[in-house]
């Protein structure tokens, strides 16, 4: 165990957690979450951002020195936030140190967020933005933390169903892949967890669902069909509430033919990649996801 995760585990737990138990409104949540990630994380000197819109969706661009925009595959990312708050803004560093591993540009979406717009909103704009891209040179690799990683996984699903161009893969960090919070993770690792309160649960999914079934493939992943589909690398931390999310969706993967890569860490916290800069598991994991993604298809020229 790292210094820095002994450090930043009960920091979250005094912190964070206690600030997602209590926070009531969508909109201070959003703030605060825009605050932090441009006090606490650093993307890698020589970064470039950039915004534009896909699909009439709201993009942002991240890539490192060095790397162009044209080059493929392109690294599709759909941000964390239990569907209510994060941004393009809050991820784009830890995209930025991604596309600094792989040599890759990333684009993140800025879906449409509850509760103001509810299910299944988030899908139609990730929908719409793959479909702008899926023809990109080299192809497209998409990947979620969280609430995105379900969405991932959910918009992959979507297109197999439509018989569309599937991504070369997907990488998915302790996702939310059932909206209906049936995992007994979800109860058994309700105080572990540093991070993500189990309390806060049943709400998020009422302001996502606004009464739309929890077992919709679109919205839960865990109940979708990836007959045919591409590699998937998923991950999850053995104290996370969502760790079953994570384990469930592996094994339901697997038992459709799907190549998993999965990865249980101990005692990490719930999207412990965000953390790229403060903790070298961070930086391990990323690397990691760096060399899956390299390994999945020949590269354009010049990437």
């Amino acid at each position: 165990m790292s210094v820095a995760r002994r450090i930043l585990n009960p920091y979250l737990r005094l912190t964070e957690k206690r600030h997602l138990e209590r926070v009531e409104d969508p909109a201070a949540l959003r703030r605060s979450s825009e605050f932090k990630s441009r006090l606490f994380f650093r993307a890698p000197f020589g970064t470039r951002y950039e915004t534009g819109a896909l699909g009439g969706v709201p993009v942002q661009w991240a890539r490192a020195k060095g790397v162009r925009r044209e080059a493929g595959p392109l690294l599709l990312h759909l941000h964390g936030g239990g569907y209510v708050f994060g941004s393009s803004t809050t991820h784009r560093a830890m995209l930025a140190r991604l596309s600094q591993l792989t040599g890759l540009p990333a684009c993140l979406p800025d879906y449409r967020l509850a509760p103001e717009h509810p299910f299944p909103a988030a899908v139609e704009d990730a929908l719409a933005v793959y479909r702008a891209v899926e023809d990109w040179p080299g192809g497209v690799v998409i990947g979620g933390d969280s609430a995105g990683g379900g969405l991932a996984l959910a918009v992959v699903a979507e297109v197999l169903r439509a018989g569309g161009k599937a991504p070369l893969g997907v990488f998915a960090m302790s996702p939310l892949t059932d909206m209906g919070f049936t995992g007994e993770s979800v109860r058994s690792n309700a105080a572990a967890d540093v991070m993500l309160p189990a309390s806060r649960a049943a709400e998020t999914a009422e302001m996502y669902l606004a009464g739309a079934d929890a077992k919709d493939p679109r919205a839960s992943p865990l109940y979708a069909d990836f007959t045919g589909g591409p590699p998937v690398w998923i991950c999850a931390g053995d104290t996370e509430i969502l760790l079953d999310d994570t384990r469930r969706m592996a094994e339901r993967l697997k038992a459709q033919g799907v190549r998993v890569d999965l990865r249980i860490e101990h005692d990490l916290p719930h999207v412990w990649p965000y953390f790229q800069g403060l903790m070298p598991e961070a930086m391990a994991t990323l690397r990691e996801i760096a060399g899956w993604v390299s390994s999945l298809s020949p590269r354009t020229a010049g990437s």
